[in-house]
C-alpha cells in the first residue's frame, strides 16, 4: 500500500476540541466507528433516544455509497473519484470499494475538518497501482478543490463526484446548487454526480428530531425536499431508479425488502 498525498489548508492549524460534540464524530459513532469521544457518544445517544432510526439512516447512507461506487467502477468503467466532504474514515471508504474492483482507481478526498485531516494519513491508503490524495479545503470553495484535485486526477477523463451528506451542511439552498454546478461544470463528458442527503417528506419523526438538533446550537444540517435534492441533477442523465430513498437505490440481491427512509439519493451522468 502506498501513502496518500495530503494537501494541508487552514484546518490543519485548528485545534480539535474534544469538549463539545461534533457532527462528524457523532456520525462516525452511529456508523460503529471508533473515532469519537464520550461527548460525541452522549450526543449521539441523546439523538437516538428521540429518534432511534438515525442509526439506520447513517448506515443506509454508507451502503448506498458502496452500491454507487460499485456500479460506477464495475458497470460504468469510472476510474477517478472526487469525494467532497468525506467525513471520518470508517469501513468501505470510497477508495476501498473502488480499488477492490479496479486497483488502478484514483481517489481524491476533500474535507476541512481538522479531525478528518488528523486521520487522513493514517487511514486513507491506496493500492500501488492507484492513488489516494486528501485535500484540506471547504466545499464552498470549489475552485480551490478543483485546482488541488487536478494534481491527482486527470480532468480530461471522466470523474465521479461524490457529495454524500455534505450539501445539508450548506444552509443556503441556492449556494448548495451553485457548488454542485461549479464542480460539475469542470468535469468532462462521461463524468457522474452522486448525491445523498437527509430529506423531508418521508419520516416526520426524523424531521422533528433534526429540527430540534439544529435549534440546540449545534452546527445545523438542513433536511431538503425530494424535489430540491432531485434538482441537484438538473441537466444530467439520471441512472435508474432515479432519486429515491437510499434503501431503494439498487438494493443488494437477496437482501430483505427495504423500507423507505428520510434519506434520498441518486446518481447521474454528464452527457
Amino acid at each position: 500500500m502506498s501513502d496518500p498525498v495530503t494537501t494541508p489548508g487552514s484546518a490543519a492549524h485548528q485545534r480539535i476540541d474534544t469538549s463539545v460534540p461534533h457532527s462528524a464524530r457523532i456520525w462516525n459513532y452511529w456508523l460503529g466507528g471508533k473515532d469519537n469521544y464520550p461527548v460525541d457518544e452522549a450526543a449521539g445517544d441523546a439523538y437516538t433516544a428521540v429518534f432511534p432510526g438515525i442509526v439506520t439512516i447513517a448506515r443506509s447512507s454508507r451502503a448506498f455509497l458502496r452500491r454507487n461506487i460499485t456500479y460506477l467502477v464495475a458497470e460504468a468503467g469510472v476510474r477517478q473519484f472526487l469525494d467532497v466532504g468525506t467525513g471520518l474514515p470508517t469501513a468501505d471508504n470510497t477508495h476501498e470499494v473502488a480499488q477492490r474492483i479496479a486497483p488502478e482507481t484514483r481517489i481524491v478526498y476533500v474535507d476541512n475538518d481538522p479531525m478528518v485531516l488528523s486521520h487522513a494519513r493514517a487511514l486513507l491508503y491506496s493500492t500501488p497501482e492507484g492513488a489516494t490524495a486528501y485535500i484540506d479545503a471547504d466545499v464552498l470553495d470549489p475552485e480551490r478543490v478543483l485546482e488541488d484535485a487536478a494534481k491527482t486526477l486527470d480532468f480530461a477523463q471522466p470523474v465521479a463526484l461524490i457529495l454524500s451528506n455534505i450539501l445539508g451542511h450548506v444552509a443556503d439552498y441556492d449556494q448548495a446548487r451553485s457548488v454542485v454546478t461549479r464542480l460539475m461544470d469542470a468535469l468532462p463528458s462521461g463524468s457522474y454526480l452522486s448525491v445523498n442527503d437527509g430529506s423531508r417528506g418521508t419520516d416526520p419523526e426524523f424531521e422533528q428530531a433534526q429540527d430540534a438538533y439544529n435549534e440546540s446550537g449545534a452546527a445545523p444540517y438542513v433536511l431538503r425536499t425530494v424535489e430540491q435534492i432531485t434538482a441537484y441533477f438538473d441537466g444530467l442523465e439520471l441512472v435508474d431508479p432515479g432519486v429515491v430513498p437510499v434503501t431503494l437505490w439498487r438494493p443488494d440481491a437477496g437482501s430483505p425488502a427495504p423500507e423507505p427512509i428520510g434519506e434520498h439519493g441518486g446518481l447521474a451522468r454528464k452527457a
